[in-house]
């Protein structure tokens, strides 16, 4: 079986989904549509660490070969590692400003006595049933994923795509722009310009970028920036883009079967 770490490493315009939803069903459903990764997001969601062990439990269970990545809320080391410890496919983690930062998660994602994670024998390693094989080889299967959202950030980009250990940097456009002092002005130079940077950064450190798509329409923009990967959409806006469209369907249907009916009166 392809480790996702390995897929970033080796493959090209990966795809995945963003779940904010925490419901297991959700998960499934969506690991089910092909996606080589879901992105369980816990920075702006309220998910407990019981709802993202559920919601990757339905993925594994789910048929094809999608795997999990995990948005955790910073980097701080603690949280990191009870995620880990879930035994997902890997982390994402915010707002990395410095190489100094992106070293750190590195350090958190590792286990001794190159890193700091603490050793556990939770559900990563068959609770204890592959524990031994599961605390040598973690550091060859983590996928370890880091947030430019900042000018600092910006800044340091070559120098943090450049971290070993580090497997993919992703662009947070909505934070990226109002950092910049320019939120929501998607065609604005300036965030144009920061983007290229970023994408120079990976291609430098050859690692690959990716950003997040909402809206499917920008699908070709973000292509044509040269991003090696995309997060194509988000739970909470397919449910809330399908029942506007239904919606607006029927009364559409029943406005028409209205004017019929006065028009035949």
């Amino acid at each position: 079986m392809t480790t996702l770490k390995r897929k970033f490493g080796t493959e090209t315009n990966l795809v995945g989904a963003w779940l904010s939803i925490g419901h297991p069903t959700v998960a499934e459903v969506t690991a089910t549509s092909g996606f080589d990764f879901v992105l369980i997001d816990t920075e702006h969601t309220t998910l407990s660490l019981e709802t993202v062990e559920d919601m990757s439990r339905a993925v594994d269970a789910a048929a094809g070969d999608t795997k999990t990545l995990v948005r955790v809320p910073s980097d701080d080391p603690v949280r990191i590692k009870r995620v880990l410890d879930i035994g997902v496919a890997g982390i994402m983690v915010p707002s990395i400003e410095t190489a100094t930062e992106a070293r750190k998660i590195v350090q958190s994602v590792t286990y001794p006595p190159e890193g700091i994670r603490g050793v556990a024998s939770g559900r990563a390693a068959a609770y204890g049933d592959d524990f031994q094989q599961y605390v040598e080889t973690a550091s060859e299967t983590i996928t370890t994923v880091v947030q430019i959202e900042t000018q600092t950030g910006l800044d340091n980009a070559d120098a943090i795509a450049a971290v070993d250990g580090i497997d993919a940097v992703f662009v947070g456009p909505a934070d990226l722009s109002a950092n910049l002092g320019i939120f929501g002005e998607w065609e604005n130079d300036r965030l144009d310009t920061a983007i290229d940077r970023v994408v120079s950064a990976g291609e430098s450190a050859e690692i690959p970028v990716g950003t997040l798509v909402v809206d499917p329409a920008d699908i070709e923009t973000r292509v044509e920036q040269e991003f090696d990967f995309l997060i194509v959409g988000k739970d909470t806006t397919h449910l809330s883009t399908a029942n506007e469209r239904i919606r607006e369907r029927y009364e559409k249907e029943v406005s028409q079967q209205t004017a019929t009916s006065l028009s035949e009166d």
